[in-house]
């Protein structure tokens, strides 16, 4: 009796939680990589059916698909949708610059810091690892809220390209069902 309970309560739950889920409301997707080339497959069927706009600039995107979630795609999100760096305040002491040489005509020169901050810095290598995906899980994920708005369980019967095809077809005609359930508005 105890766990018919805790089914029923469970039950509620995911029911009020998808009524949450707002699939109408998204336009524009950003694919995230996923294992095999998941991720191309899904971008040809998402466009090639019209289900969603598919941009290659994450600031464009209304959701992101991708094949894990955790502290990892947290990260990943932060990375691309972080605000832009504040520029920092000019400094108040002048530079050092280096004396000319006596007799010699060349100006003086700001001195360069030895142990200055790269400009390309090599991302986390943990945060484009395909290593550890769940694989035949995709996840949509609200960009503002970052709440998984959909998902879906589709193990890909293996890594050829017929069968990642396959696969991301599936994956597009279940989406497709999902946001014309009738009577439940869309979802």
């Amino acid at each position: 009796m105890v766990t018919m309970k805790r089914a029923l309560i469970l039950l509620t739950f995911c029911v009020y939680g998808l009524a949450g889920a707002d699939l109408s409301s998204i336009h524009a997707v950003y694919l995230l990589p996923m294992g095999s080339a998941l991720d191309q497959y899904l971008a040809i069927r998402l466009t090639s059916e019209h289900v969603f706009q598919v941009v290659t600039d994450p600031k464009l995107a209304d959701a992101v698909f991708t094949d894990r979630i955790g502290s990892a795609f947290e990260e990943r999100l932060d990375d691309l949708y972080a605000p832009p760096p504040k520029e920092k305040p000019a400094a108040t002491q002048p530079a050092e610059t280096k004396a000319p040489a006596a007799g010699n005509q060349q100006t003086a020169q700001p001195a360069i810091p030895l142990f200055a901050d790269t400009a390309n810095k090599l991302s986390n290598p943990a945060l484009n690892s395909s290593f550890g995906h769940g694989k035949g899980t995709i996840f949509l994920v609200d960009r503002k809220s970052k709440q998984v708005i959909w998902s879906v369980y589709e193990e890909p019967k293996g890594s050829a390209s017929s069968q990642m095809d396959r696969s991301a077809s599936e994956i597009v005609n279940r989406l497709k069902r999902d946001i014309k359930k009738p009577g439940e508005g869309k979802q």
